[in-house]
């Protein structure tokens, strides 16, 4: 793995252009890790691959890179989103940051009847996003979409890409996670029945779906409910088991 630091910028990037920096960025380099000028960056802006730039100035506040040579070129990415009902503050954070380490290409707020908190600052997760796609090397950065209610989203829904429903109820609301009867697949035997194709994994709050969103959830035809064990999961711990399950049998941990 290379040391020389690694930033994400919104500019485009072709040889010889020169790159401004924001006010953190040269704070970062130059007074954090202390670059100097004539020093090496590595950037990307989810577009143009992975760049060499040279520090050409450097202020405490401000300064400018020359972008050198292309050391990677932009890749096809995979298409797998996370829709997960928003937690609490640290919580969220966690979710976005392992969403974005774990490959996740639109990481999706949605709003359920017990959804702990309806206040999301998009612009604070997507520098989560951005900070996350800088240390795991991946040259795309997910997009962080504006929270949306649950019915609604399903309702706008691409009938063909499968929503992978974790759901660890059961059908019978007075037993303990809702009995035995209507109990999902395991996920591994779920997704491991299905086709490549485009896919998404939805993750619930910490009270669980309401009887009424699972019932509307089962009804769609390309919802695929599963189950993440006999244990009942934080909603946290849940959205990370079920991305690295997806990835590990149908996503980019296989084999090429």
């Amino acid at each position: 793995m290379s040391t020389i630091p690694r930033l994400f910028v919104k500019a485009d990037l072709s040889l010889g252009a020169p790159l401004a920096l924001t006010s953190e960025q040269a704070n970062y380099l130059f007074r954090v890790l202390r670059l100097k000028v004539n020093d090496t960056v590595r950037v990307f802006n989810g577009r143009d691959g992975e760049w060499h730039a040279i520090v050409t100035e450097a202020m405490r506040s401000a300064g400018f890179l020359r972008l050198d040579e292309q050391i990677i070129e932009q890749a096809d990415i995979g298409d797998l989103q996370l829709l997960f009902a928003p937690l609490k503050k640290t919580c969220t954070d966690f979710v976005v940051e392992k969403a974005t380490e774990l490959g996740a290409t639109l990481i999706q707020p949605v709003i359920t009847k017990r959804t702990q908190t309806t206040t999301v600052r998009v612009s604070r997760l997507e520098k989560i996003v951005e900070e996350a796609a800088e240390q795991t090397e991946r040259l795309d950065i997910p997009l962080v979409g504006e929270p949306i209610q649950l019915f609604e989203a399903l309702k706008k829904w691409n009938p063909e890409r499968r929503l992978i429903y974790c759901d660890e109820a059961g059908d019978s609301p007075d037993e303990n996670w809702g009995g035995k009867s209507g109990r999902a697949e395991p996920m591994v035997e779920a997704i491991s029945a299905v086709e490549d194709g485009l896919a998404a994994i939805l993750i619930g709050p910490e009270g669980g779906f309401s009887s009424e969103e699972r019932e509307f959830l089962r009804q769609q035809e390309f919802v695929i409910p599963v189950s993440l064990g006999p244990r009942i999961l934080r909603a946290e711990t849940a959205a990370v088991s079920a991305l690295t399950l997806w990835q590990a049998i149908r996503g980019d941990w296989r084999p090429s």
